[in-house]
């Protein structure tokens, strides 16, 4: 198997060539946290609030609602424009229900067949407390809801589903006292009686052994990823990173993860690719020199990194990547057009990836 480290000497921005149009394929994340008085909203009465202090973070389109029509028309047709081929929803259940789903909703009722894929991120950071009856109404709402459309987006026909913590995935199971492959088999077992072919189940994890070459591969998930990382690892806890305080050691932590984990497991690898984090909004604590927030420059050297990393790893990576995120505003991690850089995120990824 080809071993190629990627280094932040191989991401030195050149002028690249546009990458053919069904060479890569780019997705983001999408927080549905931006309409007031959503239920299961922290900050329900205007989620805004915390971000105005903040004002070089406010979007093109204004302190907007995500459940507005004509919001997330505009958001899906930047995305397809800049060459983001998918979207994949942040998605949370509680009380035997979803909820924090508008913008879904929304999302559904407004795009265009064929204009953008789609998938669900599950965020399973919340102790899940259904039991098995309840993961049993969780995987028929995802099937009947979701894995069926048209737009879902499917790896070998089957439907993608990102699962946010796969350490609190194996801790549900245990609180099932059953093994996570059996919660896998179950997922599994419920799309193939629907009609689909299975399940393409992604894990997130850094490069930690036990959940890369163990946990995952002999639970069944099909592919790692992850929705952010802070700290890099090259197999052993001991092998930590320092925790992230520039943008830059945030690239030496995700590239240090993208390098061990492609080289350690069996497993696909949908590259994980990140805007920066300054989560001061939501009580962080950086100093102004401190800001894991990336400016224009820096975004484009990590996009190149992360392009290097697909051409090294054609077959493991399948030249995908997912991007945190859209609109992170309150965690500093968000590409949508702001007021302060315009389409700047975005033009740097149709300038490293090109566009359909």
């Amino acid at each position: 198997m080809l071993a190629c480290h990627v280094s932040a000497g191989a991401a030195t921005p050149t002028t690249p060539s546009a990458a053919a149009s069904n060479a890569y394929s780019l997705g983001v994340y999408y927080f549905p946290g931006w309409t007031a008085n959503a239920p299961g909203l922290e900050f329900k009465r205007n989620p805004w609030e915390p971000i105005k202090k903040f004002p070089e973070r406010e979007p093109l389109l204004g302190w907007y609602s995500d459940s507005d029509d004509k919001v997330v028309a505009r958001q899906i047709k930047w995305m397809k424009d800049y060459g983001l081929r998918f979207v994949v929803f942040d998605s949370y259940w509680k009380d035997a229900s979803p909820f924090l789903d508008h913008t879904l909703k929304v999302f559904k009722r407004v795009k265009k067949v064929g204009q953008i894929e789609y998938a669900l991120l599950w965020a399973n950071h919340f102790r899940f407390e259904g039991g098995v009856d309840g993961f049993d109404k969780l995987i028929r709402y995802w099937v009947s809801e979701h894995f069926k459309d048209p737009d879902y987006l499917k790896i070998d026909g089957k439907p993608v589903l990102f699962v946010f913590s796969l350490e609190e995935f194996s801790e549900m199971a245990k609180q099932m006292k059953v093994e996570p492959a059996a919660l896998v088999r179950k997922m599994d077992r419920m799309a193939k009686d629907s009609g689909l072919p299975g399940i393409y189940l992604v894990g997130a994890t850094p490069g930690l052994a036990h959940w890369v070459r163990a946990v995952a591969p002999n639970a069944g998930f099909s592919s790692l990823s992850a929705y952010n990382y802070h700290i890099g690892y090259r197999g052993d806890p001991d092998t930590a990173t320092p925790h992230a305080s520039s943008f830059n050691s945030l690239r030496r932590a995700y590239r240090t993860n993208w390098n061990w984990i492609l080289e350690n497991s069996s497993l696909d690898y949908i590259v994980p690719i990140s805007s920066g984090w300054d989560d001061r909004p939501w009580g962080g604590k950086y100093p102004e020199s401190e800001q894991p927030r990336a400016d224009l420059q820096t975004f484009e050297e990590h996009l190149m990194e992360a392009k290097a990393l697909m051409d090294a790893y054609p077959v493991k990576t399948r030249r995908m990547g997912v991007i945190c995120c859209w609109n992170e505003y309150g965690e500093g991690s968000y590409i949508e057009p702001t007021k302060k850089d315009g389409f700047g995120q975005l033009e740097k990824i149709k300038r490293v990836f090109g566009a359909p």
